[in-house]
């Protein structure tokens, strides 16, 4: 690297907006939960080779040594952190069990990016390395601003010019101007809202997967229970143990919280592992969602359907694949277990539900 270019680079902060309100008024848990896997989708969106000096509670500062990087390429990277953003939120929103207050109210964080060119080095606290220099402190009071929206790419003059950013990065793109007021004088900056872009992102919701299967089974009882709780005891895998017979574990794949779309692994009492992914279609009065496993050989198909004030209808189909070979084996090796086991669990889900207490 250029002498000259050791102590200058881009300093490029991610900031989540309503961080403040939503722990305060949610379970920690889960609102920990929601922030962290956030927070974790914005380091793996980095493909700019930007590099992490800390996580400071809502908001991550990455920075990269070197000359300034071309607007557009700095665009690039906010579009991707800004869309990967929002599809986790979106899948909060569309696919999770969960009904607490966190998320509920995950929907409703907001995204911002602060980015600046200037002058900067690391020093070493113990074993955490850290920036210091008076463009550190500019970017991060650029962080408190008069903009009234709050999601909205920043940028400064050293990246984008005197005049602002010469170029719109995408049809929607509109350029605004202000100034941020410090006891060292004022900070000029522009800025686009990015709420348009967040119009474009839509939830990337698994699909139900049964055309090319036949059904070979199909159990189904009421419960004493709301639709909601009911979707939480069967769909949610780290309850699956507890009523699903022969299952003696659940490991998780992917994902922090639990929700449809997830992938995980069953571990039987056998000791055989077995990979399944879910999908879902989902209704205040009828909630579907299926399971498939990995080699795709059977489906389990699940439908809640409200029958009453707190009353619901679980059915569960099992399907096969669709030739006369796999049906034929089914009948003669499978069907009179599976057929015993299903209504085993059935029945054990019974007391599961009823123990079952959803915060919110």
């Amino acid at each position: 690297m250029d002498k000259q270019m050791e102590n200058k680079g881009l300093i490029f902060i991610p900031d989540i907006s309503g961080f403040t309100r939503f722990v305060s008024q949610t379970e920690i848990q889960h609102s920990r939960m929601v922030i962290q896997e956030l927070l974790e989708t914005l380091i793996k969106s980095n493909q700019m080779g930007l590099e992490v000096s800390e996580i400071e509670g809502d908001a991550i500062l990455f920075y990269r040594f070197g000359e300034s990087p071309d607007l557009e390429v700095i665009y690039r990277q906010v579009e991707k952190m800004f869309c990967e953003f929002h599809k986790r939120l979106l899948a909060y929103e569309y696919l999770r069990f969960c009904h607490c207050t966190a998320c509920n109210a995950a929907v409703n964080l907001s995204l911002k990016v602060i980015t600046h060119y200037g002058e900067f080095t690391r020093y070493t606290v113990s074993n955490f390395e850290k920036l210091i220099g008076k463009d550190v402190i500019v970017a991060h009071q650029l962080l408190k601003n008069d903009i009234d929206q709050h999601e909205y790419w920043l940028v400064t003059p050293p990246l984008a010019g005197e005049g602002g950013p010469q170029a719109d990065f995408a049809r929607w793109m509109q350029w605004n101007s202000s100034a941020r007021k410090t006891e060292s004088g004022d900070i000029s900056f522009f800025y686009t809202f990015l709420a348009p872009l967040k119009a474009e992102v839509a939830p990337e919701l698994p699909e139900l997967e049964i055309s090319s299967r036949t059904k070979v089974l199909s159990f189904s009882r009421e419960y004493d229970a709301d639709s909601i709780t009911l979707f939480h005891a069967t769909g949610d895998f780290n309850y699956r143990s507890r009523w699903m017979e022969g299952v003696r574990s659940v490991e998780e794949v992917s994902h922090l919280l639990p929700r449809v779309g997830l992938k995980c692994r069953c571990v039987m009492d056998d000791g055989q592992a077995v990979l399944y992914y879910s999908s879902c279609s989902f209704t205040w009065d009828r909630i579907e969602f299926s399971e498939t496993d990995e080699q795709k050989n059977s489906s389990r198909y699940f439908t809640l359907e409200k029958t009453g004030e707190k009353k619901t209808r679980l059915t569960i189909d099992l399907y096969v694949k669709k030739n006369l070979l796999t049906r034929a084996l089914f009948a003669l090796t499978k069907k009179a277990e599976t057929e015993s086991t299903f209504r085993r669990s059935l029945l054990n889900l019974e007391s599961l539900v009823k123990e079952i207490r959803l915060p919110g």
